[in-house]
């Protein structure tokens, strides 16, 4: 037999908040506390009638307790971020800089030999996809060379190859 709901101080609490709720994500977080505890559902069938997956229910189950046992207004924000970063931003900043410094006296950036950096600073390898990301995060881009010249003048070359087929033909 599966234990009962926990959360009962917090019934009354959900009821208020369903009458409240702005968004699709607080009638949810509402539903599974009341759910369980006022009509005697268990997690499986709240998550079937709610549509997410047990381990949501329980999730905005939590939630919602630790909200009122903090007597908090708002949500903790869902997951997001950098959660497995290797270093800071500011770390890569510091670590690219004599890279970038270098590249921009006209220098080319290699990016095996930043590769080989990062891999003895971290101290394990990495693979190429990971430089490029850390590139990328610090608005480095790559430089292709323009199709003219910056200098060129069309109109003067428009003229030169009417002309220059003339003066072949002779």
């Amino acid at each position: 037999m599966a234990r009962k709901a926990s959360g009962r101080e917090v019934l009354e609490h959900a009821k208020e908040s369903l009458l409240k709720v702005k968004t699709a994500q607080e009638l949810r977080i509402a539903q599974a506390v009341i759910f369980p505890l006022e009509f005697g559902l268990s997690l499986e069938q709240t998550a079937a009638a709610l549509g997410i997956s047990v381990g949501w229910v329980c999730r905005l189950r939590r939630q919602f307790i630790q909200k009122v046992s903090d007597n908090k207004e708002e949500f903790k924000k869902q997951h997001g971020g950098r959660r497995r970063e290797n270093m800071t931003l500011q770390e890569e900043k510091l670590f690219l800089e004599p890279f970038i410094e270098t590249a921009k006296i006209g220098g080319i950036l290699v990016v095996s030999e930043i590769k080989l950096a990062l891999e003895e600073k971290l101290g394990r390898k990495v693979v190429l996809a990971s430089v490029y990301n850390l590139l990328h995060r610090n608005d480095w881009r790559k430089l292709v060379p323009d199709k003219q010249h910056p200098k060129a003048n069309p109109p003067a070359r428009e003229e030169w190859k009417k002309n220059s087929r003339n003066s072949l033909k002779k």
